[in-house]
């Protein structure tokens, strides 16, 4: 009798090891996710900081492109109040549309692309941009290890009895597959 109650004992010791383990790693890996989604945000508000800047030196050559400043300033604020990572990439998408169209408009103006300001913008956001693009990148590895580990059995259990939930992943929009119409 005292012989299986030590088993019965080690085996209950072995399980809450066991999901007090799981759980650990759940908890990492999702504090990972959010870890590279900060990431993201990071970089998305830098990009967003130097937009006016780039902005106001295009305004100054062009005055008739105000179609395509409203554009920026608009997916800018959609950008700014994203309320989750879905919000994130539709209003990324439409940013990335209109920053193309304004650095566009650049090769009708010889003097704009000429000038030190714009020039020094111009490297800055192609820097944002191609940190922006490792975050996401980073982003999704993580979101996709962590939603991994959460449908892996035995994990799947502790996942649901401690109520995890699967992470979205940063997805462009549609309108991203398509190369903006600058018209001038």
């Amino acid at each position: 009798m005292k012989k299986v109650l030590v088993t019965i004992a080690v085996v209950l010791l072995l399980l809450v090891g066991w999901m007090f383990g799981s759980y650990n790693g759940l908890v990492t890996a999702n504090e990972n996710v959010s870890g590279k989604w900060s990431q993201v945000e990071t970089q998305l508000q830098r990009r967003s900081d130097l937009i006016p800047n780039l902005v106001n030196t295009v305004k100054g050559y062009s005055t008739h492109e105000e179609k395509v400043f409203a554009d920026v300033s608009n997916a800018r604020a959609k950008l700014a109040g994203a309320q989750n990572v879905a919000d994130a990439a539709r209003a990324d998408g439409e940013l990335s549309s209109a920053l193309n169209r304004l650095l566009a408009i650049s090769e009708a103006y010889p003097q704009l692309k000429a000038n030190t300001n714009f020039i020094q913008l111009q490297d800055e956001l192609a820097g944002t941009e191609n940190r922006l693009a490792v975050a996401r990148k980073d982003y999704n590895d993580a979101a996709q290890a962590y939603n991994a580990k959460l449908k892996s059995v035995p994990t799947v259990f502790v996942a649901r009895l401690m109520g995890f939930t699967e992470r979205s992943y940063f997805k462009a929009d549609a309108q991203a597959q398509s190369a903006p119409q600058v018209k001038f």
